[in-house]
């Protein structure tokens, strides 16, 4: 049996309301608001956020790895290798980049299914993420939102088994985006939506119904990606699904259109609310469309998603359109009056990759000292070259001491440094981010997250920040 063996998901902690859009540009609202990522955030730390939700420390059993955005931060580098040295899999693992289409998540799943339905790879994870811009004063910006998820694909402890699959393919020039382009670019939206994406995810949807002798009453839920509201219940309607009671929220009003992870989020948050025995449809659409039926198992209530997506949607700040505007660059601010930091060097990115990306310190193996970064003598006993490596980044601590920077080189100031110690030893300075100086204090407890710390020579800088935990 192969299929879902765990989930994981992730919501920026920002919110942008449509109506301050609106208010900005002095245009309507759509209503509800979208999810922002943080200026230190991109398709790669969400991804990363929402595998290790999706592993909960069982990342040794993982052989495979598929990133799957329409937002790579490099064009030539691959993004899967980043996420799966950030949250340490083995080094024999399979990566791969799945990119330039909307239905990029589910190509990758069909591709892990194949790889252990084959026998070729035991447990692949498929995650998806997206952080999409829409032009200003634009639909695309109302409608645009950031967010991130991942599946394990596995044979074993499986809570949805894989019960059929169908794709199609469309040559159809409906979204777009050239090397050249920032902003995401449509033809006209009611020859898109009717000719491209009604279209298309019927004909996708009707083989599979008829490939599989199924009708729409034989599914307790359906899981498709839309690119408004209104569309995706005009679709839901017109293949025959009780938009009330069978169609699975498109999350458009709480975090918006969340690009190629849209569907894989979806997915998370019906399996959240499935019951053993229950048969999901999950539809995706992007020059084509890939439906999958899955059948919800008995293992359903070892699900793996933690925090809940209910959860990831309540914790949550608003932020304004300038500080969004200014986020995104969408408009130049004065620089700090202070040098640039320096462009990374490739021979010590190379050399310190598991102190950066995995954030690993040492152990010492003659009086248990735990420290970053890692040294060959131990602080304590003075102990030479005796050490086991120590991973920090899944360890929760308190703050010990910060400062508060207004002239640091950030795109958010003020910057906020914090000494942390560490549950079960070890201490290291970095900077905190998802908060304010309100937000902190001496003894406030915080986690790590992965974040990117600037850009320089074309190289995002990434390296682990703390952040309170909510």
């Amino acid at each position: 049996m192969v299929g879902i063996t765990s989930v994981g998901i992730y919501v920026p902690t920002y919110r942008l309301s449509r109506d301050e859009i609106a208010k900005a540009w002095g245009t309507r609202s759509l209503g509800g608001e979208k999810a922002v990522a943080n200026c230190d955030e991109d398709s790669v730390t969400m991804a990363v956020a929402a595998v290790l939700d999706c592993l909960s420390g069982n990342q040794e059993r993982i052989d495979g790895l598929s990133f799957a955005t329409t937002t790579a931060p490099y064009k030539e580098k691959q993004g899967a290798a980043i996420v799966a040295a950030a949250v340490d899999l083995v080094r024999e693992s399979r990566t791969a980049d799945c990119t330039n289409s909307l239905r990029a998540a589910t190509t990758a799943m069909n591709a892990a299914i194949d790889s252990v339905s084959s026998g070729s790879a035991r447990n692949v994870v498929v995650t998806a993420s997206d952080c999409r811009i829409g032009a200003p004063k634009g639909d695309f910006e109302m409608e645009l939102g950031d967010g991130a998820a991942a599946v394990i694909i596995g044979s074993s402890d499986v809570i949805a088994s894989v019960e059929g699959t169908y794709s199609v393919f469309d040559e159809f020039t409906g979204v777009w985006r050239s090397d050249e382009d920032t902003f995401v670019r449509s033809a006209e939206q009611r020859f898109v939506n009717t000719e491209g994406y009604v279209r298309t995810v019927q004909e996708a949807v009707s083989g599979l119904m008829e490939k599989y002798k199924l009708t729409p009453k034989e599914f307790s839920k359906a899981v498709f990606y839309a690119p408004d509201a209104k569309s995706h219940a005009n679709l839901a309607r017109s293949l025959g699904f009780d938009p009330k009671t069978q169609v699975q929220d498109t999350l458009f009003n709480t975090i918006g259109n969340t690009g190629a992870a849209a569907p894989m989020i979806m997915l998370a948050g019906a399996l959240e609310k499935a019951s053993p025995g229950d048969r999901i449809l999950l539809a995706s659409y992007g020059d084509g469309s890939d439906v999958f039926i899955f059948n919800v198992t008995e293992n359903i209530d070892k699900i793996q998603c933690r925090p809940s997506l209910k959860e990831c949607l309540a914790r949550k700040k608003y932020i304004n359109y300038v500080k969004y505007a200014s986020w995104r660059g969408l408009i130049e601010i004065e620089a700090s009056r202070r040098p640039s930091p320096p462009t990374p060097a490739a021979p010590c990115l190379w050399r310190e990759r598991e102190s950066i990306l995995t954030l690993y310190g040492v152990k010492c193996r003659n009086c248990g000292t735990v420290q970053y970064p890692p040294a060959r003598v131990c602080t304590t006993c003075q102990a030479k070259d005796n050490f086991e490596k120590y991973k920090f980044s899944d360890k929760r601590g308190q703050i010990f001491t910060y400062s508060i920077d207004y002239l640091a080189v950030t795109s958010d100031p003020p910057g906020i440094n914090a000494v942390i110690d560490f549950d079960g030893g070890g201490r290291m300075q970095c900077e905190l981010t998802d908060c304010t100086p309100e937000d902190i204090g001496i003894g406030i407890p915080v986690e790590m997250t992965f974040r990117q710390l600037y850009q320089s020579g074309g190289i995002h800088n990434y390296f682990w920040k703390a952040r309170p935990i909510k």
